[in-house]
This record gives structure tokens, C-alpha cells and sequence, in this order.
């Protein structure tokens, strides 16, 4: 791209390009006929929602985002406590539901165009050389208008590009200066640009004043901030960017792909601890000196040296050898991992040079992607990556194969730790040529104490035993009370184990018990009603789906506009999200990865509450796959109503429990860093299931009767 294209798409694009889009005033066509997110999955396969969609958009499978805070004055310390935190998020982006249709008055450009007013410059005001220069070029555009009431969008000439309170860029008392401007009506039909927010240790998206209805040209904005069809991610620049011209791009003709020196290259700071430092810390570790030439110096700041570590030496002087400009140029790939902000310079610099980005910087919006399909121009990668790379190199013994590093669900998920053969793994059967098990092992959830032989527990045993493809039956004992005698449990052709759970919690239900026998897990809680029949069908449907969740009581996710937060329904819809692990089949690879992926954290909380560790199953397996559940043949009762009030199992009737599932998505959502369940309409039941033909020629005849 050369340097003139950058310039306009950086400065002129941010304040007029994406709004141009909406108001067919220039008809942009990316590359490949990219007209629409909605008809293209964007990055990582992720549909984007339309305006009229009401479900917000979240990133793929990352670490977890803490909420983005504001200080409640600006020129406060900027060591704020953990409540102070608590209490001014709900204050950032008051604006967050805001989108064209809802927040920008389009009669503004109907009569003129589309017109953009730049603020005359207020006496004694301070602007950045960076900040004139996108003022300079809107001013010199042909959308300029110096009559307000000719604009359809306005843009401030009140300093935004710096709201890092250690900057000597910072405007201060920005907030009363906003909000004493009389065109400012609330931000509607206004642009703020933004390159800097947040300040050290946090570094959070707060500009630091409240935006209103207005929109945000901003770089570095995380997609959980970003607002889709509203606001414009733009890249970084540095404050020597050129205003005009420039230096062409360096992409030629007959040079794809290209041959050059390096295969991946980057060099900057960088930061021994806080926000930012894991990835750029572990670059060493892939660093070779010939091909992959990775280098960092930890000799910025003032007091660098109180704080540097046994590697700053021996980087800075490796960092020293290098010049940076010919790395640039000679590389193939470049590495643009996060700073301590999401953006990074080197983003423009690898295009520049015609250097394929290679991206990361979990979570960030990439710039003007609304128009520009990213994934055809850069590797967007994830910043877990690079630690499992080393890991991998330095346990040789337990390390991924290629076929896992390149085939869904990829290395992050297939842990080698489970085993070294694909084969035991549920995503890689049909590539090895390997048919789906043939057996499960039941594995029902025992709470309640054994005092009568008509227990629910028992008939569920019974019924479980009698399917063909049972191979055995392990009761988990979480009760209080001791472990029943043997003689009290029924006679079985299967062999049933009881053993005692670990510690009493929910979560022992999901540990990798050496007990298990066979790839199929069949979970049940200890009170459901399924009948052999209704076993034996859901375990042939997932045969066909072993990657999944396939089962029988499903549930639902949705987005609680008024709240801004999810929300969890067990009502019956027109589609679900969810297959409780009270009647499902799944790989028994999944107790592992709960076991052994998920954070303490997350299961101390469902061991707490006693509660939503089906939830918690279902994010996961659904993170891993990027697929629903598989809900088969609907029934109007899963659970035996004969329970006593008074057993742990009758906790479906606590008002409390439903509150705390509502509380669970949204602190699962939160570490995921999105919202991994999937909505599906599907439902299978069996061929022939309420055809009007004789019963006798149904395989599965006895499910119509229940």
C-alpha cells in the first residue's frame, strides 16, 4: 500500500470513510467484493451481526478481559482501589448501546450532504502536531464545511488523541470543556479521535470524559468495547507520520510471495512487568539469529535499570546488531504482538513494507475492519500461542504434531498431556480412518442418601444397565452419608463401581477418573428419568457428533438488553444453547480439559455454589468446537418430582438457583473473554418418530410412549 493510500485511509478514512459507507457517499469495495460483514464470517469465523441484530459482538477464545474503568475525575491518582473500579464501570460508554439507527441523526445530512464542522480552536488550548494534522486534512477535504449548520457530523478541536494522564499531551479538565460546547447536544452526529487511553498499570479504554451518543475514531480499541456499525478502529500511528506523501510501499509486482531474508522478524521494547510483558518477555525463547530474528531491549524509561532482569544485557546487546529498517524490509513475516495497548506501531510499519503481519494481540478490533477483511492480508494469531510453541519444544516427548497445530480445534485445546495417539482425542477419527466408540460408561451423580429400594437412582441404574451399549456404570458418591452396602444396589449385566467423589463438590463429577473405561461418557444426574430406549437412541446420535454434547434437557442464553449483561432462561423456545449434563453423552477428553484448562478460579466458584457446572461444560466444550450442543428427542420430564424437599438434589427448587446460574454466564463469559455457546434450531429425533405407520416398524417405538 504506498504511503499516500495509508495516509488518507489513517486521517481522512477515520473521520469520513466508515461514515461515508453508511450514507452512500462513497461506495467503498474492499478487495475480494468484502461488501458486507454480515454475509462474510470475519475473523476466526465469527459472523458479525447486523444493525438490527440485538446480540453484541465478542472476540474468539481468549484470556479473559477485566472491565474497562473510569476514574470518576479525571485528574485523580491513578492508583485507584479495586472498588473504586467496580463502581465507575458502570459509568464508562454510557453510550454502549448506541448505533447509527439509534444515536446519529441522519435529517443532519439530508438537505447538505455529508458535511463535517471542525470546532474553531479555543484560545490558550493546547493541540498535539498529530492532532492539527487530522484536523488540517479533514479542513482541506472536500466533505470541509466552516457553517455548522450545513454539517452532518462534527469534530472537536479539543485535543483527544492523548488521554494518557502521564502524557504531557493530556488536555486536562476536558469533561467541562465538552460539555460547554453549544453544538455538543449529548456527542450526537460527533467524532472523537483517539489514539491513547488509559494510563500505567491498567492502561485501560477510558478517555477520561463522558463521549455521550458520540462516536469513536480510536485505535487500540478492544472488540468487547467497540461498538459495531458505530464506532472506527483506526490504527496507531507515531507523531512522525507523515501528514502528505511519504515514502511508497514497497509491495512490487511478480514478488509474491516474496523471497526474502527473514522468515519473521520484529524488534522493540521490551516491558519486564505488568500489561503487555508476557508475550514481547517470551520472544527469546523463538529467537535464532538466522531465519526468525526476534529482539527486544528492556533500556527504555528512566529508571530501566532498577528494574531490569539477567537478560536485559545480553538483549540489548543482540538488540544493538540489528537494523531495524533492513529487518523490516528483508522479512516475509513481521510480528506485531501487543504493547501495552492493544495497537501497535509496527501494524503500519509491516504494511508498509509489504511485511505480512503477523497478529498478537488478543482481543483488539483490527483497523477499519468493517470494510477490510483481515484475514486475507495478515496472520491473526493468539497470543497463548507462543507459550505452548515452547512448551512444546521444551517436553519434545508430549509435543503437538502438526496435525493438531493445523486441524480444528487446533493446539490450544488438544492437549498432548491426554495422549500421544489422535485416536483418543473426538476430532480426528476421520482422518485416521477410525470409527466412533461403540461403548459408554455411564456415570450417574449421586447426592442423595439410598434408603429405599424404589429410589430414582436405582431405576435410572437399571435402565442405563440395559442398554446394549453400556459397558459399565459408575455411581459417584457425593452424598454426606457413608456409602451404601454393596447388596443394596441392583443386580446388573454391566458392572457397577461406586466410588466416593472428591472433597463432596460439583466439580468431581468432571474429573478424568482412571475408572472410565471407554471414550463415551453418559452423564446423569441422579433423579432423571430416561428409559433404555432413550439411551440407546442418544448414544447413536453421538456416534455421528463425538465432538459434541448430545443429550436430552437443553437451555437457552440471551442478552439482556436493560441490564447489559447475558442471561440464562430454561423456557421452552424455538432454540437452545445448552445440553444439560444431568442426561448427556460427551468424550470423556472433556473431564480432562475441565480438569486440567479451566482456571481454579472458575471451579472453586461452581464448587461454592454448588450449581452451574453443566454451564460451565457447555462453554467449554462450545469454546473448543465453535459449535452447539445436539438436542435429541424433547420430553415433558427429565427429573423424578418424588425427591424430598429436603435433599441436595431438590436445589432446582432453591430461589436462589437460578440467580446464581444468571451469575455464572456472565463470570464464565468473562474469562473466555466472549460468549462461546452457540444457538442451534436442531433437534434430532428418530426416522419414522410420529409417522403415522405401524409402531412395529419403529426401531425406537417405546420414546412416543413417553
Amino acid at each position: 500500500m504506498q504511503a499516500k493510500k495509508r495516509y488518507f485511509i489513517l486521517l481522512s478514512a477515520g473521520s469520513c470513510l466508515a461514515l461515508l459507507f453508511y450514507f452512500g457517499g462513497l461506495q467503498f469495495r474492499a478487495s475480494r467484493s468484502h461488501s458486507r460483514r454480515e454475509e462474510h464470517s470475519g475473523r476466526n469465523g465469527l459472523h458479525h451481526p447486523s444493525p438490527e441484530h440485538f446480540w453484541p459482538r465478542f472476540p474468539d477464545a481468549l484470556r479473559p478481559f477485566f472491565p474497562w474503568d473510569q476514574l470518576e475525575n479525571e485528574d485523580s491518582s491513578v492508583h485507584i482501589s479495586p472498588r473504586q473500579k467496580r463502581d465507575a464501570n458502570s459509568s464508562i460508554y454510557k453510550g454502549k448501546k448506541c448505533r447509527m439507527e439509534s444515536c446519529f441523526d441522519f435529517t443532519l445530512c439530508k438537505k447538505n450532504g455529508f458535511k463535517v464542522y471542525v470546532y474553531p480552536q479555543q484560545k490558550g488550548e493546547k493541540i498535539a502536531e498529530s492532532y492539527q494534522n487530522i484536523l488540517a486534512a479533514i479542513e482541506g477535504s472536500r466533505f470541509y464545511t466552516s457553517d455548522p449548520s450545513q454539517a452532518c457530523l462534527f469534530v472537536l478541536s479539543l485535543d483527544t488523541l492523548d488521554r494518557d494522564q502521564l502524557s504531557p499531551q493530556y488536555v486536562h479538565n476536558l469533561r467541562s470543556k465538552v460539555q460547554s460546547l453549544h453544538l455538543w447536544n449529548n456527542g450526537r452526529n460527533h467524532l472523537i479521535f483517539n489514539l491513547y487511553s488509559g494510563t500505567w498499570p491498567d492502561y485501560t479504554e477510558d478517555v477520561g470524559f463522558d463521549i455521550g451518543q458520540a462516536m469513536l475514531a480510536k485505535a487500540s480499541i478492544s472488540t468487547e468495547n467497540f461498538r459495531p456499525n458505530f464506532d472506527v478502529s483506526i490504527p496507531l500511528f507515531s507523531k512522525d507520520h507523515p501528514r502528505t506523501g511519504g515514502e511508497r510501499g514497497f509491495l512490487k509486482f511478480n514478488t509474491i510471495p516474496p523471497l526474502r531474508k527473514y522468515m519473521l522478524v520484529f524488534k522493540g521494547k521490551r516491558y519486564l512487568t505488568g500489561i503487555g510483558s508476557d508475550t514481547r518477555n517470551a520472544l527469546y525463547h523463538v529467537h535464532n539469529g538466522e531465519d526468525v530474528v526476534l529482539l527486544t531491549t528492556c533500556k527504555h524509561g528512566k529508571d530501566w535499570q532498577k528494574h531490569k532482569d539477567s537478560r536485559c544485557d545480553r538483549d540489548n546487546t543482540e538488540y544493538e546488531k540489528y537494523d531495524y529498517r533492513e529487518m523490516l524490509h528483508n522479512a516475509t513475516f513481521c510480528l506485531v504482538p501487543r504493547g501495552r495497548r492493544l495497537g501497535s506501531f509496527r501494524f503500519l510499519e509491516a504494511l508498509q513494507a509489504a511485511c505480512v503481519p503477523v497478529m498478537l494481540s488478543n482481543g483488539w478490533e483490527l483497523p477499519f475492519s468493517e470494510v477490510i477483511n483481515w484475514n486475507q492480508a495478515a496472520v491473526i494469531g493468539d497470543e497463548r500461542l507462543l507459550l505452548q510453541i515452547i512448551q512444546d519444544r521444551i517436553f519434545k516427548h508430549i509435543s503437538r504434531n502438526s496435525l493438531i497445530w493445523n486441524k480444528h480445534p487446533g493446539g490450544l485445546f488438544v492437549l498432548p498431556q491426554y495422549s500421544s495417539y489422535l485416536g483418543d482425542f473426538p476430532y480426528y477419527y476421520a482422518n485416521l480412518g477410525l470409527k466412533p466408540p461403540s461403548k459408554f460408561t455411564a456415570v450417574i451423580h449421586a447426592v442423595t442418601p439410598l434408603v429405599s429400594q424404589s429410589q430414582p437412582v436405582l431405576k435410572l441404574l437399571v435402565a442405563a444397565a440395559k442398554s446394549q451399549y453400556c459397558a459399565q456404570i459408575i455411581v459417584l458418591w457425593n452424598c454426606d452419608k457413608p456409602l451404601p452396602a454393596k447388596h443394596r444396589w441392583p443386580a446388573t449385566a454391566v458392572p457397577v463401581i461406586v466410588i466416593e467423589g472428591e472433597s463432596k463438590v460439583m466439580s468431581s463429577r468432571f474429573l478424568p477418573y482412571d475408572n472410565i473405561i471407554t471414550d463415551a461418557v453418559l452423564s446423569l444426574d441422579e433423579d432423571t428419568v430416561l428409559s433404555t430406549t432413550e439411551v440407546d437412541f442418544a448414544f447413536t446420535v453421538w456416534q455421528s457428533f463425538p465432538e459434541r454434547i448430545v443429550g436430552y434437557p437443553a437451555r437457552s442464553h440471551f442478552w439482556d438488553n436493560s441490564k447489559e449483561r447475558w442471561g440464562y432462561t430454561s423456557k421452552w423456545t424455538n432454540d437452545y444453547s445448552m445440553v444439560l449434563t444431568g442426561a448427556a453423552i460427551y468424550h470423556k477428553y472433556y473431564h480432562y480439559l475441565y480438569s486440567h484448562y479451566l482456571p481454579a478460579s472458575l471451579k472453586n466458584m461452581v464448587d461454592q455454589l454448588a450449581n452451574c457446572e453443566d454451564i460451565l461444560m457447555n462453554f467449554l466444550v462450545s469454546a473448543v468446537t465453535k459449535l452447539p450442543p445436539i438436542k435429541v428427542t424433547q420430553k415433558k420430564q427429565y427429573k423424578e418430582t418424588m425427591m424430598g424437599q429436603t435433599s441436595r438434589a431438590s436445589r432446582w427448587a432453591d430461589p436462589d438457583h437460578f440467580a446464581q446460574r444468571q451469575s455464572c454466564m456472565n463470570t464464565f463469559a468473562s474469562w473466555f473473554g466472549y460468549m462461546p455457546l452457540i444457538h442451534s434450531q436442531m433437534r434430532l429425533d428418530p426416522v419414522l418418530f410420529k409417522d403415522q405407520v405401524s409402531i412395529l416398524r419403529k426401531k425406537y417405538r417405546d420414546i412416543e410412549r413417553l
